[in-house]
């Protein structure tokens, strides 16, 4: 059999992809031959067998395995293929070619190791017993070879990583870290093999997060014990030749992420040795700067470098973990305090001598653009901005030395812009410095001062005075780089040295406009275009007003020279043009009514409509623009509609005809968001305008992101002008505007139109009827509830389901002994509407969204129950959530044998559960947002020790700032206020108050009352 999976393996490697069809597919068809995980496994154990097919054969053996090996796995597909025989015969195969067999190919050893874990996730302990004790062996062994020790640790790491569950791991881990740690500390082992000893090590932690709550206090010992032996030591004390750079530089790493992996679980333990860590990373530093200056800031050395196993080991990783580590432990409190002593000792010069100036220097160092980046960013200004603007998931070590400094700035305020100003004072005057060093001490200052601003902290005038003579240095270098810096440390003190700066920041709106007309570098143009939002946004207002027509026909000119479209990777100069002049608009946005500014807008986002950050930024600027000028009045409004409509009516002929469907949607959205802002009644000749255009994309269309806006539009249309609406007729059908809207509604409620993108189709249905009202919609009313009520018995997404559950909802404050007569006489499916509508209804109703839907929802059930009709007490809906408290997270295959089990209850005592509910949450969740309140004034108090104090148990992630508990409550129907959800109601609140109050004296309430939860009577106790 061997030879024929030769052949198959191979061509499943075939450029023609029929024949690797083939091939997978004869495969899976052996899949059942008892032969086939015994003939894998001996492939590849061959070393005769080409490399490329080993691994191809244990890829199969991995996919075989994940499907026939046992029911404990995720991806069982129902069949056990394997006896246990075979197993035993396969489990010490793989375990040996992972570990103990000398082959050199690491890619080999790598596959039949995440085979193993796979296995071991299944069998490990009961029926492979001895796999551990078999791995702690050979690591224990004097003798053992550094391959068989690589493929034993590999084998490990993917074990911790997932392999074990909790309490296996908790079990053995005494014995495991013991063993990593002998290899970690031996000095006979090569750096790289104690580098991945110490990666397995931090893996451990990850485990030991997860079972925190249930062995909290022996978890703690463990890691007391663990951490003995670990020093900076272990760190900065190694002595190897420079032949074994690259494994020195890969341990170093290690430590350094196990160092920061512990902090984040068990801060307290690190605390007495913060100091010690501190000044070994800071001597790293320094000792590593000259290196790593010629290695990536004169050269171009290639970084971010990883093995076969994924470990990192060139010096830029190592930097960067240093610089982060370092960020961390200024806020330990022993370092903390030591560094305020010497700051107090300094006084005065505090900006100027000790340890602060020295940690700018450092950061400036470490901030300077490498040589890599130089060249990207002069052939590419994108990736400049995509660096500027923080949106690059690049973390470089010019980024990290930036949040150093923020980090300083966090603590010491204006005190850390003084330093920033001692080492520029030094740096400046010193005519040997490189125009790189003072670019990164610009880019220190901005960084800083960008973060000022969204905290809305200002700094002395004088003080921001003293950085304008490096400004002005800066912008008339040759350097292209410096002088962008130039500029962008301009804009950015403008926005926090206050109103007496207003005359310099006129003056650096002016050289920047200037730069962006006349300046030959196309990355100092851009930079410039990003200075503007500062500067308009740090001006009076008054005085930016006075600029908008000059900066909206700069930009003007700019786009006007570039073809955007074109420019397919231009994706952050289209978002920083649409940023700019959105903030140039909204100084004043009466603006778009006499200039170019709106067009340019819309220009600017058809260019990349494609874009979700790009259509949600101009989207949400048209939303704020329309918002303002309908403040001016009805005829403001009318003026921008004259303006917009036909851009916009424009926008989805385009879209259309090149089929372009992003421009399309991005047109219906700000349709959309024109008709939702619009006054009352519509500007003549709106509907007319509008809707021939909707109609003809709502009945041909099955895009969601198309269908939801364009069907919201047609809604406001309907809400804001019924008159100018029902006037209106088809000019091609001549249908009446009742009639096109009832075919539209039918087509979203029909199978053609998922649940998505019908989303929106029962708010739609809901406002026809309100509006419209039987006498207008006749024999039409009963067929469209019908159809209502159909397509809820088969929706799936709460936004769709809550939307049509709104048709009924608001009918019933209407009229609720007509809705539910008319319900229960309909037969869905051979059961009552009545049934399946009411069933559906209380029990989505705990996952509605939006303050008017909410309200609409709970004054809708109140009605229903006081009809006291004894139709909806025959009908039984899910209850309450039985509780299976078994410690442990639900994997997706234990929740498809176990899934959740609810009660049974009448609908009666469901409307009273749900209401129930509601009251407390229309009160604003008081007691939860105290508490949350509290905790995040504290996590934002200016000591910032929290993060060197466990709270054991409770904290999942620090900066989240939130514990387990208060996450999981959300997805149980939890506190919502926490992310402010929902805000106080007192209308709401005082009408349930005055409805329990009556129901309590109705006949079968103390009944209903008894079968709520505790929790539940408590809430209604409380009213009193």
């Amino acid at each position: 059999m061997e030879q024929q999976l030769l052949t198959l393996l191979a061509d499943t490697q075939s450029p023609r992809a029929d024949t690797r069809k083939s091939a997978e597919t004869q495969l899976q068809q052996l899949y059942v031959n008892e032969a086939f995980p015994i003939s894998l496994t001996a492939i590849a154990s061959h070393e005769s067998v080409p490399v490329n097919l080993r691994q191809s054969s244990l890829s199969v053996l991995r996919t075989f395995i994940a499907g026939a090996w046992s029911p404990n796995l995720d991806e069982f597909k129902g069949q056990v293929l394997v006896n246990d025989a075979n197993k035993a015969q396969i489990r010490r195969a793989l375990l040996e070619l992972a570990t103990t067999t000398e082959t050199p190919e690491r890619k080999v050893k790598s596959s039949a190791s995440y085979a193993v874990s796979k296995i071991a996730s299944a069998d490990f302990p009961d029926d492979w017993p001895e796999l551990l004790p078999s791995l702690l062996h050979v690591i224990n062994e004097q003798g053992t070879s550094d391959i068989a020790l690589h493929g034993t640790l590999k084998v490990l790491l993917d074990l911790v990583d997932t392999g074990f569950s909790e309490e296996q791991f908790f079990d053995v881990a005494r014995d495991l870290v013991s063993a990593l740690f002998a290899v970690a500390t031996s000095q006979t082992r090569k750096p790289i093999l104690r580098a991945l000893a110490v990666a397995v090590f931090r893996s451990c932690f990850d485990t030991l997060e997860m079972v925190m709550e249930q062995h909290n206090v022996a978890i703690r010992q463990f890691v007391e014990e663990a951490l003995t032996g670990w020093s900076p030591d272990d760190e900065s004390g190694n002595k190897e030749l420079a032949s074994q750079w690259r494994g020195i530089l890969g341990l170093k790493i290690q430590v350094v992420r196990t160092i920061m992996k512990i902090r984040m679980i068990f801060p307290a333990l690190l605390t007495t040795q913060s100091p010690n860590f501190f000044s070994a990373v800071w001597t790293e530093l320094n000792n590593a700067l000259p290196i790593y200056q010629k290695f990536f800031i004169e050269d171009q050395q290639q970084g971010r470098l990883e093995d076969v196993d994924g470990l990192p080991y060139s010096l830029d990783f190592l930097v960067l973990e240093e610089l982060d580590l370092i960020q961390t432990l200024l806020k330990a409190p022993p370092v903390k305090a030591q560094l305020q002593q010497e700051l107090q000792a300094a006084g005065t010069n505090a900006s100027s001598s000790g340890w602060l100036p020295e940690i700018v220097k450092l950061a400036s160092s470490y901030a300077q653009v490498t040589a890599e980046e130089e060249g990207m960013w002069e052939v590419d200004v994108n990736l400049f901005l995509s660096e500027e603007t923080s949106v690059t998931a690049n973390y470089t070590p010019r980024t990290c030395s930036g949040d150093l400094v923020v980090k300083t700035g966090e603590w010491l305020k204006v005190l850390a812009v003084e330093g920033i100003l001692s080492h520029m004072n030094t740096l400046f005057a010193d005519t040997s410095a490189s125009w790189k060093s003072r670019e990164s001490a610009l880019f220190m200052l901005n960084v800083l001062l960008r973060d000022f601003t969204e905290v809305s902290q200002q700094i002395p005038p004088d003080l921001a005075n003293h950085f304008n003579q490096f400004v002005h240095y800066a912008i008339q270098q040759e350097e292209e780089l410096l002088r962008a810096r130039g500029y962008l440390v301009g804009g950015s003190l403008s926005r926090v040295a206050g109103d007496s700066f207003q005359q310099t920041a006129s003056s650096y709106l002016e050289a920047t406009l200037k730069a962006i007309q006349e300046d030959p570098s196309e990355l100092v143009k851009v930079a410039g275009i990003r200075v503007l939002q500062d500067l308009m946004l740090g001006l009076p207002r008054s005085t930016a007003k006075s600029f908008q027509g000059t900066v909206v026909n700069t930009i003007s000119e700019f786009v006007a020279a570039h073809d955007l479209r074109e420019e397919v990777d231009s994706d952050d100069l289209k978002v920083t043009l649409a940023e700019t002049l959105r903030d140039t608009i909204m100084v004043d946005s009466n603006v778009v009514l006499s200039s170019a500014g709106i067009d340019l807008l819309f220009n600017i986002a058809s260019s990349g409509a494609d874009n979700f950050q790009l259509t949600m930024i101009v989207t949400e600027a048209f939303e704020d623009i329309v918002d303002e000028i309908t403040e001016h009045g009805p005829e403001a409004y009318m003026r921008l509609c004259e303006k917009v409509l036909p851009s916009l009516m424009g926008a989805i002929d385009v879209g259309n005809m090149t089929e372009e469907n992003s421009l399309t949607n991005f047109a219906a959205d700000l349709l959309r968001a024109l008709s939702e802002r619009s006054l009352q009644p519509l500007p003549a000749g709106f509907v007319e305008t509008v809707m021939p255009k909707l109609d003809r994309l709502l009945l041909g269309s099955t895009e969601a992101e198309l269908i939801r806006p364009a069907t919201e539009a047609v809604r406001h249309m309907l809400s804001h002008d019924f008159a100018q609406f029902i006037a209106w007729r088809d000019p091609q059908s001549g249908k009446e505007a009742i009639e096109v809207v009832l075919v539209i509604i039918d087509r979203l409620l029909g199978p053609a139109v998922d649940d998505i993108a019908a989303a929106e189709v029962g708010q739609l249905a809901a406002e026809l009827v309100e509006r419209a009202g039987s006498e207008r919609l006749g024999p039409y009313l009963p067929q469209l509830l019908q159809a209502v009520a159909q397509r809820l018995a088969t929706a799936e997404k709460a936004q769709f389901i809550q939307s049509l559950i709104l048709v009924f909802a608001r009918l019933t404050l209407i009229s609720a002994r007509e809705v539910v007569d008319f319900l229960a006489q309909l037969n869905l499916g051979g059961e009552s509407g009545l049934s399946v509508v009411l069933r559906k209804w209380l029990e989505n109703s705990v996952n509605f969204a939006g303050y008017d839907e909410i309200k609409s929802n709970i004054f809708a059930l109140a009605r229903l129950y006081e009809l006291a009709d004894p139709r909806l007490a025959e009908i039984p809906v899910k209850g309450d959530l039985i509780i299976q408290d078994t410690g442990r997270i639900k994997t997706r295959s234990q929740a498809r044998r176990n899934p959740d089990q609810y009660t049974t209850v009448a609908a009666p005592l469901k409307i009273v559960k749900v209401l129930a509910e509601e009251l407390s949450a229309a009160s604003g969740n008081q007691e939860i947002d105290a508490a949350t309140r509290a905790a995040l004034d504290e996590a934002d108090s200016d000591d910032g020790d929290d993060d060197w104090e466990d709270v054991p148990g409770q904290i999942m992630d620090l900066n989240l700032g939130m514990t387990k508990q208060e996450l999981m409550a959300f997805g149980e129907g939890g506190s919502e206020s926490v992310f402010a959800v929902r805000r106080r109601d007192d209308e709401t609140q005082a009408f349930l108050a005055d409805f329990f109050r009556r129901a309590s004296t109705q006949p079968g309430f103390q009944d209903l009352f008894g079968a709520l939860t505790a929790g539940e009577q408590a809430k209604l106790q409380s009213l009193g």
